[in-house]
């Protein structure tokens, strides 16, 4: 997980929290979040936590007594999650692949993972993990982003780089975020790591932002999409948001906008 499509430094780690989040991310975290909560945990892993988003929901419905270690792969993203929350003595964090937990086995009551099994790049491995450190009984629960096409500022987005990079288009959104959405091969994935009760819910959602503007630069700055434009020239980022901007004002108009966001919401037990 460390090709350049995967890197998550520089600014992008706030350009993400600050624009993403709230784009995108908050409402699957507060989900994910009430399913946690549900199950009543004493200990929780966090894998791929990002910008901790997952982190101070999950923070604000446990209770006082319980134990939770967020980790991430991308130190950077980690710094700054760990940056957001401080001074909560329930959240440990951890650098750590979720291909590769540092944990002992039957460990945890829960793992959960926002978003973050699109860049693992070998599923069943990452899944057999987590099922290596639940306890018997444990809840693995996350969540994956369905086509583009059904996510529709991010298809904005890699429309419109495609519209202005026609000869080798930035296609990071299409490739990596989106690329992990067929449920057959979630499910058979799953069931290789050895998960045979789990279910599979698809929750749609409604983006808003207060200009396209802000989808804009929450695609392109905020997201390892920004390292493949960068790579265009030295202001193909600046020409590559004001395109994407407009191409969304076009869409949803210039004031306000809203669209549709669309997620596939995973359960197993182990």
């Amino acid at each position: 997980m460390s090709d350049g499509g995967k890197v998550f430094a520089g600014s992008i780690p706030e350009n993400y929290d600050r624009c993403l989040v709230p784009l995108i991310f908050q409402s699957y975290a507060d989900d994910m979040a009430r399913r946690v909560s549900a199950q009543s945990p004493k200990i929780v892993l966090e894998t791929a936590c990002g910008s901790g988003v997952v982190t101070r929901a999950m923070a604000a419905v446990l209770p006082p007594d319980a134990r939770y270690v967020a980790t991430d792969l991308n130190q950077p993203m980690l710094d700054y999650a760990k940056s957001r929350q401080v001074g909560d003595a329930r959240v440990s964090w951890r650098q750590a692949d979720a291909l590769e937990l540092l944990f002992d086995d039957a460990s945890f009551d829960v793992v959960c993972c926002q978003f973050g099994a699109m860049f693992f790049p070998d599923h069943v491995n990452a899944y057999r993990e987590a099922k290596r450190v639940l306890k018997p009984g444990g809840l693995f629960v996350f969540n994956v982003w369905d086509r583009i096409e059904e996510n529709v500022f991010a298809d904005n987005v890699t429309e419109a780089l495609a519209e202005l990079f026609p000869d080798d288009p930035p296609r990071f959104l299409a490739r990596i975020p989106h690329g992990y959405n067929d449920v057959a091969l979630i499910r058979s994935d799953l069931q290789a790591a050895g998960f045979a009760e789990l279910d599979i819910e698809t929750k749609a959602q409604q983006s808003r932002a207060s200009s396209p503007r802000h989808p804009a630069i929450a695609y392109c700055q905020g997201t390892p999409l920004r390292n493949e434009i960068e790579g265009k020239g030295t202001s193909a980022l600046e020409v590559a948001t004001d395109h994407a901007t407009k191409s969304i004002a076009m869409r949803h108009g210039s004031g306000e906008v809203c669209a549709k966001i669309q997620a596939h919401v995973i359960t197993a037990v182990a």
